[in-house]
Parts: C-alpha cells; sequence; structure tokens
C-alpha cells in the first residue's frame, strides 16, 4: 500500500468515525473495514519537534469528561463499562455510573476490584493513550474548543488502567514511556498511531524510533477499528 493510499484510507476512516451532535461532534474508534497496519499509518505521520507549552491549561481547554455520543452517560463511565467486567451499575438517575467492577490492566496484566466512591474510584483512573499535554505540544494547541472535548473523550484514546502507572506515564510519548506488559506493547503503539493519524498529531524523531522498534517485532500489527 502506498503513501497515498494509506493517506486515503485514513482519511475515510476519520469521516466514517465521526458524526455530530449539539456542540460536540462525536468522536469514536476507526469503524471501517479498510486494514491498516500501524507501520504504514505511521509512515504517514509529520514528525517534528515538541512545541513549546506555552498557554497550555488542561482543565480550562480540554474541559471534564463529557457525552459525545448522547447515550446519557459521560465518556469515563463509557469507558469504564467498556473495560471492566462484574459491573455493578447504580440505578433511576444513577444508571450511568459504574459502581463496582474488576479490571484486567492491559498495561501490566494486574487484576484490580473497582469500587466508586471516595478515595477509591481515583485508583483506577482512565489513561489518554496520547496524553493531553503531549497532543498539545504536537498540533493541538491548534486546534479549536469542540476538536479538543473531541479528543479528550474519544474512547479511540481513552483506557482504563491503574493509578501507579499512569501516574509512571504522566505526559509521556513512546520515546519516554511503554507499558511494563511487553505483550501488550504493539497493541499499544498502534492504538497511538491511530489516534495521532486521526487528530493529524505529529510525532518526535525519538518518539517515531521508538515506535519503529517496537513495530519491528510485530510488523502486520493493525490499527484498531
Amino acid at each position: 500500500m502506498s503513501r497515498w493510499e494509506v493517506r486515503v484510507a485514513i482519511g475515510l476512516i476519520g469521516l466514517f468515525a465521526v458524526s455530530t451532535i449539539p456542540h460536540i461532534a462525536q468522536a469514536t474508534p476507526f469503524a471501517a473495514a479498510t486494514e491498516v497496519t500501524a507501520s504504514s499509518a505511521l509512515a504517514t505521520l509529520a514528525v517534528k519537534g515538541r512545541a513549546p507549552k506555552t498557554g497550555y491549561d488542561r482543565d480550562a481547554l480540554f474541559g471534564d469528561w463529557a457525552d459525545p455520543d448522547g447515550n446519557g452517560c459521560d465518556a469515563r463511565n463509557d469507558v469504564l463499562a467498556r473495560d471492566l467486567t462484574n459491573k455493578v451499575f447504580g440505578t433511576g438517575r444513577d444508571k450511568c455510573l459504574v459502581l463496582s467492577g474488576t479490571l484486567v490492566d492491559p498495561y501490566s496484566g494486574k487484576k484490580i476490584d473497582f469500587t466508586r466512591g471516595q478515595g477509591t474510584s481515583a485508583l483506577v483512573p482512565i489513561d489518554h493513550v496520547v496524553a493531553v499535554s503531549d497532543a498539545w505540544q504536537k498540533g493541538a494547541f491548534k486546534w479549536d474548543e469542540i476538536k479538543r472535548v473531541n479528543f479528550y473523550n474519544d474512547p479511540l484514546n481513552l483506557i482504563t488502567t491503574q493509578r501507579t502507572l499512569n501516574s509512571q506515564k504522566g505526559d509521556g510519548d513512546a520515546a519516554t514511556w511503554l507499558p511494563p506488559l511487553k505483550s501488550y506493547r504493539c497493541t499499544y503503539i498502534a492504538r497511538q498511531i491511530a489516534v495521532k493519524a486521526k487528530y493529524a498529531i505529529w510525532v518526535t524523531k525519538a518518539e517515531k524510533d521508538a515506535m519503529v522498534r517496537i513495530l519491528n517485532a510485530c510488523p502486520k500489527q493493525l490499527l484498531p477499528k
């Protein structure tokens, strides 16, 4: 597949993956049938240095959890519902709330029991696969509010994990942080590439080199659909 064909495929994926609801453009995982390898998609990403962090304010610019798919539940609870097993939900007005469940952390393979509440909810955070600050320094500083909210709440870019690893990662990219569970790294890198391709976020040379090293072990790894 040529670089031009890859760009067309990714463009079509983005076209079918985004619809509009009031105030927020819906962002959903890639759903097209076209199969694109992570390596091919990586080759289409621009390579530049990090821009300054000038003006970055995560809360003010990206906001809090929203409801991009319009199902009445915010993105955090949607992702908990997607990633946890043995889930218990609230009732009535709280029907969206995931009260408890079990997570097999994809970054470590560790089994974690989740219980909603003060002091316990934070133990199972939602990680932005492409960190918000990383995105800001690689293109998001140019975005409008709708695109920022889209990105922040896009389930393609959200993974339930454990607080320790989420804190370790911080705003790191592939050059500075990878999941300790090595068997998950190809999937993780493919997901980062999918997000960066979807939102036209660039990569640094060191980041791209790290991604290439991981993908050398799994050259047929596909972008997530």
